[in-house]
């Protein structure tokens, strides 16, 4: 029987300025107490430790903005949660990916990242062209990220870039560029993303007041298409709808998600599913989330040489009020979410999975509907994949 896996997910929920575009939680970095937020991570992490089943496969420090935390709270960080999952619990090819931001990235920075056990970084690009990123935003130049982008490749293997398209006011030809810069700096993966005008953003304030415009769909599939075709031109494989990458180098830690493996959210609003049917979030909530678990870990470390905390020594965090919500999926939005998880991976719908999880009758009933897309050509069936 195969060993189950299970990812880590530590949202860092601080960003020196919020991107107009950006609908992640995060608040500002001047309000961030780093000693407070490892104590509250390390803490809430050991309390749920047996959420984590069988071998962590990845761990995911994501935001935010991950690259903001000093180096002496980084190190703590890491060593915490290596020591409350315990190395034996670890996979040997574990992935472990930061996501940093341009303006972060310096030499010693990024050795005290691999002195941690990063082995991959995940670097918010998002485009070259000077206009368009102050324009969104950001804080550093095109020139800046290229930089950053080749200083991490000098020492990690694998590196990951985030693009996006659609942006107000970008041609074909400023995207042509953003496309064939990046290919020349030969990220191992690329993230791509188009512009969404999310609900509550400062970007959607913008276009509704009439300060901005939206591109329109066809112009949008333009530039999807460009993109794509040159990046499979220089030997990226799309292998997810918004996600290419060179061989190998696949996201261990998304695909995880995508195939429904369980994974544990630390961190305010951070989202959590046990691989069977109960998904778990925290509440946005960055100051009762740290004063729930911060003492407890500042508690722990004096008293204890044992990295792990009892279950009940966060149950006080009842009282101030914060605590995981849930919800409990039935089969059928179970089945729905299998098939829109897979059906975004070229690996598509593992048929014989689907029948094991959820009855021949119901496989039945799906190719019944996928019957018609099969006749069409919009869908295919591959052995035990469609």
């Amino acid at each position: 029987m195969p060993m189950k896996c299970s990812s880590l997910y530590i949202h860092v929920p601080y960003c020196r300025r919020k991107c107009i575009y950006c609908d992640f939680f995060s608040g500002g970095a001047s309000i961030a107490d780093w000693r407070r937020y490892v104590d509250a991570a390390l803490a809430e992490l050991s309390v749920r430790r047996d959420e984590l089943p069988g071998v962590v496969e990845s761990i995911y420090f994501g935001g935010g903005t991950p690259s903001l935390i000093p180096t002496p709270e980084w190190r703590r960080l890491i060593e915490g949660v290596v020591a409350v999952i315990g190395s034996d619990s670890i996979s040997e090819c574990c992935e472990i990916t930061l996501e940093a931001n341009p303006e972060d990235v310096d030499p010693a920075t990024v050795g005290e990242w691999i002195a941690g056990g990063v082995n991959r970084v995940s670097l918010g690009v998002q485009s070259f062209n000077d206009i368009l990123l102050k324009r969104v935003g950001r804080h550093h130049s095109g020139d800046e990220a290229a930089a950053a982008l080749s200083l991490l490749k000098e020492s990690i293997d694998n590196v990951s870039a985030d693009l996006i398209f659609g942006l107000s006011g970008q041609t074909e030809a400023q995207l042509a560029d953003d496309v064939d810069r990046l290919i020349s700096l030969a990220p191992s993966h690329v993230s791509l993303y188009s512009l969404m005008y999310e609900e509550g953003t400062a970007l959607t304030a913008l276009r509704d007041a009439g300060r901005i415009g939206e591109i329109d769909d066809e112009a949008a599939a333009r530039m999807f298409r460009l993109i794509t075709d040159r990046l499979r031109a220089a030997g990226y494989s799309r292998y997810e709808i918004s996600n290419y990458s060179l061989p190998g180098y696949e996201s261990r830690h998304n695909s995880g998600y995508w195939w429904g493996r369980p994974y544990l959210g630390i961190g305010p609003g951070a989202h959590s599913y046990d691989g069977d049917r109960i998904r778990r979030w925290n509440p946005r909530d960055i100051r009762g989330w740290l004063d729930t678990y911060a003492p407890c870990w500042r508690e722990c470390a004096c008293n204890s040489d044992d990295a792990r905390l009892t279950e009940g020594s966060s149950e006080g965090g009842s009282s101030t009020g914060f605590a995981t919500e849930r919800e409990l999926l039935t089969d059928h939005e179970l089945a729905e979410e299998m098939i829109m998880l897979s059906l975004r991976t070229s690996a598509g719908l593992p048929t014989d999975r689907y029948a094991s999880r959820f009855g021949a009758d119901a496989l039945s009933r799906l190719m019944s509907a996928a019957a018609p897309l099969i006749k069409t050509g919009s869908m295919e069936i591959d052995g035990d994949r469609l």
